[in-house]
């Protein structure tokens, strides 16, 4: 089935299901078999989100994966001689051909212009055009890449923040001013590695028809991006980045329920949050959370869940975007304007190969290695709403 066929699918479940309730529900109260049938039309429901969820990845990545490797110059014919000329390094072509040469003849075909991107570990740098696309991958397969600013570091950054602001007060004519004091304070983005390893048969290696290039990107961007997600949302900040969950420079908590959560929880967390931050702001939490959360309704009887009926738009709460990730806690909601995390890159990725580590099992093993923090510059832009422990 099409997405279109799946989100239509799950729109009519969505309103069978609710007027199953609606039909059914006696003060408040479904029977133990209509309890059972309301379970399989959720369960339907959730199925049908995660396929069209897991198709619409699919169309992103072949969209980004089918993109043109050059783009055409406008108003001139296009020579890619010319091109070529013009690149150097790691953008260059012959870097890029010459890194695939060498992954195939498991390094032993390393050419000379290779020597321009190693770096101080014994790797080599990620063709640039490797890089981009990596980062596409990256951002496709982590929710916090794309709410986040991020931002490319060559050292140590330095964020200033305004930690309190010069008030206005009222004088009478001829009256003398009164100063107040503007105070500052300063956030730093440092750089924790994050490295993945895979191993590829030497016959896999060699087969030029196996799309080496392609698998590695895949394979390398997801691992990647989901140890990235998971230490966005969770991380201490010991030896990875600052997750928006985290007891110490997360978000901050408006409340922790004592009981099961309701709809008006949801609207004090929307409400706890400022105006200015609310424009942008969006929920974040796990899917077992989101499942719980289809079944309140808000003081007018109406669902608060609205599932999306159009490709590409994720479902919504209250009226704001829902974002659900598997690294999300099951037992907190955050909800805010997430452009306040920022995400520093420390310049390319890079690829090193063992040599020998595998050598008896006839396998070749690479690494791919980046450097990366993240933290919530603002903790008042994210409010975390903390559930009940089961």
């Amino acid at each position: 089935m099409t997405i279109k066929e799946l989100i239509e699918k799950r729109a009519k479940v969505w309103e069978t299901a609710k007027n199953f309730v609606e039909t059914h529900e006696k003060e408040g109260v479904l029977s133990e078999e209509d309890t059972m049938t309301y379970n399989k039309m959720e369960k339907e429901i959730e199925d049908l989100t995660m396929s069209i969820e897991r198709q619409q990845r699919a169309l992103d990545r072949d969209h980004e994966l089918s993109k043109p490797m050059n783009s055409p110059i406008t108003g001139k014919p296009y020579v890619p001689e010319m091109d070529d000329k013009k690149m150097t390094g790691v953008k260059s072509k012959e870097y890029k051909n010459a890194m695939l040469s060498a992954m195939r003849s498991n390094f032993r075909n390393v050419s000379n212009i290779l020597q321009e991107g190693v770096d101080g570990d014994g790797g080599y740098l990620v063709p640039e055009e490797y890089d981009k696309r990596l980062i596409e991958v990256l951002e496709g397969e982590n929710i916090m890449r794309g709410l986040a600013t991020t931002i490319t570091t060559s050292g140590q950054h330095k964020i200033n923040i305004a930690a309190t602001k010069p008030a206005a007060a009222w004088i009478e004519e001829g009256g003398a001013l009164t100063f107040g004091g503007a105070t500052f304070d300063q956030i730093y983005l440092d750089a924790y590695k994050l490295h993945v390893a895979i191993k590829v048969t030497e016959e896999l290696l060699y087969d030029n028809a196996f799309g080496l290039e392609n698998y590695i990107i895949t394979q390398f961007g997801k691992a990647l991006a989901n140890a990235e997600e998971d230490a966005f949302l969770n991380g201490d900040g010991t030896g990875k980045p600052l997750g928006i969950f985290a007891e110490t420079g997360g978000g901050q908590v408006v409340s922790t329920l004592t009981a099961a959560i309701k709809s008006d929880d949801l609207i004090d967390l929307v409400y706890g949050l400022k105006r200015p931050y609310r424009k942008n702001a969006s929920f974040i939490m796990n899917d077992a959370t989101l499942a719980s959360l289809r079944k309140l309704k808000d003081n007018n009887g109406a669902y608060i869940w609205q599932p999306s009926y159009r490709e590409g738009e994720p479902d919504r709460v209250l009226g704001y975007a829902v974002h659900t990730s598997s690294f999300a806690p099951e037992n907190a909601i955050a909800f805010g304007d997430y452009s306040y995390y920022n995400i520093g890159d420390r310049g390319s990725r890079s690829f090193a190969e063992l040599r020998e580590l595998f050598a008896g099992n006839g396998m070749i093993g690479y690494v791919a290695k980046e450097r990366v923090d993240g933290k919530l510059v603002l903790p008042e832009a994210v409010k975390i709403l903390k559930l009940k422990s089961e």
